[in-house]
């Protein structure tokens, strides 16, 4: 299995946000990367290559950034040996290639024709999400049939259905449908799909076919959109979470932050 990070966004909101505030508490956020703010003690990123490497995944370990970024993230590998960095060659939010271009831009650069673990770097889940417990969990269903797929989802509540792409399942944990962004009367579903994914390597050669088609980069950018057009052709099952922090907003930044604080001094 190989790993690939996704952190060639920038996080142009959280840094709007940033912008605007008054108190300065923040001020020491403003230019960096979000899969680089701190999040208790370390950045972001960091707590999933602790993750990563205490499950004895040494890489190499792919990290696809930007041109803008890139000399944050020299600094930040530099603890990180078994960290390769991949530059999307971007140097602004409106040059980007999209999220899904930058797992293609992985599997192509790092030559990769293996099972994929792909991480969207500005994500981290609560705390009894199990690593291991989901490797496992795709290596049982890869038993039964090998080119299968997983993704993590959690529970919403319905007024969080509008913001997040929502996940349509069978009683066997088979994605059936996916919707972005759906209106809550729209589905029954309130299956959030957060970027954690594991695509079979037998999957990969369709982030080619969909790439190739014509689309306009809101969807190239959203990850759910590969999923999307993945479980029709291929199996994709569901891995339950109980639930995730993101850095979107400012908010949602600091009671991430806090929370890791208070994990820390327990």
């Amino acid at each position: 299995m190989r790993v690939v990070i996704l952190a060639a966004g920038y996080g142009t909101r959280l840094q709007r946000d940033i912008g605007k505030d008054t108190t300065g508490d923040y001020a020491h956020l403003v230019g960096l990367p979000k899969p680089l703010v701190p999040i208790g003690s370390k950045p972001l990123i960091s707590h999933w290559m602790k993750d990563l490497t205490e499950h004895g995944i040494t890489g190499p370990i792919l990290v696809v950034t930007n041109d803008f970024y890139k000399d944050h993230f020299d600094s930040w590998a530099l603890d990180w040996k078994c960290v390769h960095l991949i530059s999307d060659g971007t140097t602004c939010n409106d040059d980007r290639i999209g999220a899904v271009a930058c797992m293609q831009l992985a599997v192509k650069e790092g030559n990769i024709d293996d099972d994929v673990l792909v991480i969207g770097g500005d994500t981290l889940f609560y705390d009894d999400f199990s690593l291991s417990g989901f490797l496992a969990a795709f290596q049982k269903r890869k038993e039964s049939n090998p080119g299968a797929s997983m993704v993590v989802s959690n529970h919403v509540p319905c007024e969080e259905v509008v913001k997040r792409g929502i996940l349509e399942v069978n009683d066997e944990l088979k994605v059936t449908g996916f919707l972005e962004k759906p209106n809550p009367e729209d589905t029954d579903s309130r299956r959030a799909c957060p970027c954690f994914y594991l695509f079979s390597k037998e999957s990969l050669p369709r982030l080619d076919s969909f790439l190739s088609e014509p689309r306009p980069m809101k969807e190239r950018d959203a990850t759910g959109n590969f999923v999307k057009y993945l479980y029709s052709r291929m199996p994709v099952y569901v891995y339950d979470i109980s639930g995730r922090f993101d850095v979107g907003s400012l908010e949602d930044y600091k009671v991430c932050h806090k929370h890791f604080l208070e994990k820390e001094k327990r």
